[in-house]
Formats: structure tokens, C-alpha cells, sequence
């Protein structure tokens, strides 16, 4: 009988996923356990985050309430975390603000989750030799900033820009370790984060309009890219961003 194999298979393999009380790092969390693995899931809000944990298929799944907006949050993070064998940073935040209104503190409420944040979790659990040699990364940065400059969109798009140049640093840095380091980019995701930029009905069906497959993503579109750039499958894949976008970008 022919031996099972799977190259996407996440078994016996331990992950951390941060923003996982909502949206797509509540997602990629369930998405992850599906495929095997054991997965600790942090956030903010703890009923939320025990909603995560409740959905994980499998056992030796745990959670970790933690702001990581401040270091002690982070900190006690990466004290809590067992040596893992990929992170997926997940937590960000949306600001849909004209350039009138785009001032310093603005943009620092939003560089503080969508930046700071990943990149010093990041840099914490590796000198904690907390990312186990051969692991992978994978930030959730977007194609705003990188492939599309929409109007009022600049903090975030910012944000963003600097989390996929992070990417490419990091990914030479810790190739050395034998740790990849990618990220996806979506488009539009149907979560919370884009109903923040409060489209109306008309102008969110122009928008999706513009996407060749004529719709939004689901979280799910994101959590399998997540998944591909975790496991073996994507052994020799590092430094990229892959675009999940519905064709967006073309």
C-alpha cells in the first residue's frame, strides 16, 4: 500500500499566530490545526481568543492574552511560547484618513500594530532562540502600499510598504539560520477590518467590480497561502510576497 504524502501536511509541527481573536488570524488559526498542527494563538480580548481556542481541531492547542502594542506585552508573549516551528503575524489594524488628517500621531497608532509590533515579536523570539532552525515567517502585510495607492489610504498603505521591505531584510538575516521569512498580501478581505473604511453598498459593489473574479477574498483564501508558506511545501520559497488578491494587481 502506497505511503500517504502530503507536503502541506502541518503534523508535529508547533505554530504561533498572532491577532488570532478575530478575522484572518482567527482563521489561519483554525486553518493551521486543520492541517496538524499545534497552534498557540494570542490576542487581545480573551473571550475572543478562547472563541479561537475552542474552534482548533486536535489537542495541545494554547492561548496567551497579550497586547502587542507594549513591550511587556510582548515580552511576556515570547517567555510564554514554547519553541516553535512557525509565526504568523497576523494583528493589524486599518485608518482610512485624507492627507489633511494624516498627522504623526495618527500614524504611529497604526505603525504600533501594523509594524513595531510583528517586527519586534519577530526580533524577541529570535534572540530567545525561540524559532527553531529550519521554521518559516510569514507577516500579513497587504497589496495597499505595495501594488495599490488608493486615496486616504496612506498610514495604512505605509504600514504596510515597510512590513514587505521588512520581509526581504529579515528572510537574508535569518536565512542563515535556515528560518524563511515571507508574507502574504491580500487584497480586500471580507473581515472586519474593511468594513472600518465604510463603503457604501454602491460604492463597495464598484469595487469589487475592479476584481477579475468578482468578489472580495474570504479569510480562508488568506489562511491556505499562510498555510503553503508554513509547511515543507515551500521549503525553498523565501524573501516573497505572495499576492492574494483576485487578480487585483494584474
Amino acid at each position: 500500500m502506497a505511503t500517504s504524502y502530503n507536503p502541506f501536511s502541518l503534523e508535529g509541527k508547533t505554530m504561533l499566530v498572532t491577532g488570532a481573536s478575530s478575522g484572518i488570524g482567527q482563521t489561519a488559526a483554525v486553518e493551521l490545526a486543520k492541517l496538524g498542527a499545534k497552534v498557540v494563538v494570542t490576542g487581545r480580548d480573551v473571550a475572543r481568543l478562547q472563541e479561537t481556542l475552542d474552534r482548533l481541531e486536535g489537542e495541545g492547542h494554547v492561548q496567551v492574552a497579550a497586547d502587542l502594542t507594549s513591550a511587556d506585552g510582548i515580552g511576556a508573549l515570547v517567555e510564554a511560547c514554547p519553541v516553535l516551528d512557525g509565526v504568523v503575524l497576523c494583528a493589524g489594524r486599518g485608518l482610512l484618513l485624507p492627507l489633511q488628517f494624516c498627522d504623526g500621531d495618527k500614524f504611529r497608532e497604526v505603525f504600533d500594530i501594523n509594524f513595531f509590533s510583528p517586527v519586534e515579536t519577530l526580533r524577541l523570539l529570535t534572540k530567545k532562540k525561540k524559532v527553531q532552525k529550519g521554521g518559516a515567517v510569514v507577516f500579513v502585510s497587504s497589496v495597499g502600499g505595495t501594488e495599490i495607492f488608493a486615496t486616504g489610504n496612506a498610514i495604512y498603505g505605509t504600514s504596510k510598504a515597510a512590513l514587505s521591505s521588512a520581509v526581504r531584510f529579515y528572510a537574508n538575516e535569518l536565512a542563515a539560520r535556515k528560518i524563511r521569512v515571507n508574507s502574504v498580501n491580500p487584497g480586500r478581505v471580507n473581515t472586519k477590518l474593511i468594513r472600518s473604511g465604510k463603503l457604501s453598498e454602491e460604492q463597495e459593489q464598484a469595487d469589487i467590480a475592479k476584481y477579475p473574479l468578482k468578489r472580495y477574498g474570504e479569510p480562508e483564501d488568506i489562511a491556505h497561502g499562510i498555510a503553503y508558506l508554513l509547511s515543507d511545501a515551500s521549503s525553498w520559497v523565501t524573501g516573497q510576497s505572495l499576492v492574494i488578491d483576485g487578480g487585483l494587481t494584474i
